[in-house]
């Protein structure tokens, strides 16, 4: 049942076995262009003060506007968002092009039709392995309660069904 630990692969197979909802990043970089990125490393931290994290590889083009970022969204995907979803999980791509959102705290974009969204100022960037972890105080925050979330696990898209959700 374990495998070495300098299994990568099976690593991150095991760690695909915890459901994750899906997310996509949003921030605008030095030059005032919307940037983003689709994450399943979201957590709250803490609710005295209102503070969430999440996690980027240090490999991303985009982690030093992140990191330059005054503020990021965190726009928590519907069940009827995985091409939203997909569309910031390719590169290259202008991953804005016809697609709605308006300007949240900081000019970070903050998309319709989501779950939840959090607006967050960027408090502090931690190296943490190969990733970063950012923190973030959250600003403003809302939420669809009608929406089923948009989920990860094993590799793959999942939703709830009708009896587990409420």
């Amino acid at each position: 049942m374990t495998q070495p630990q300098h299994d990568s692969r099976a690593l991150r197979n095991a760690l695909g076995r915890f459901a994750t909802g899906v997310a996509v990043v949003t921030a605008t970089d030095p030059d005032g262009h919307p940037i983003g990125l689709t994450v399943n490393s979201f957590s709250a931290v803490s609710l005295e003060p209102a503070l969430v994290l999440w996690c980027l590889d240090n490999k991303s083009h985009n982690l030093e506007a992140f990191r330059r970022a005054s503020h990021h969204a965190i726009n928590i995907l519907s069940v009827e968002q995985q091409d939203i979803s997909n569309r910031f999980a390719t590169w290259p791509a202008d991953r804005f092009v016809s697609l709605p959102w308006q300007h949240g705290a900081g000019g970070a974009p903050v998309f319709p039709g989501c779950c939840a969204t959090f607006e967050v100022a960027n408090e502090t960037a931690h190296a943490a392995g190969d990733h970063t972890l950012f923190i973030g105080r959250v600003e403003r925050f809302g939420e669809r309660v009608d929406l089923a979330p948009l989920l990860f696990h094993a590799g793959r898209y999942a939703a709830l069904t009708a009896d587990q959700e409420d």
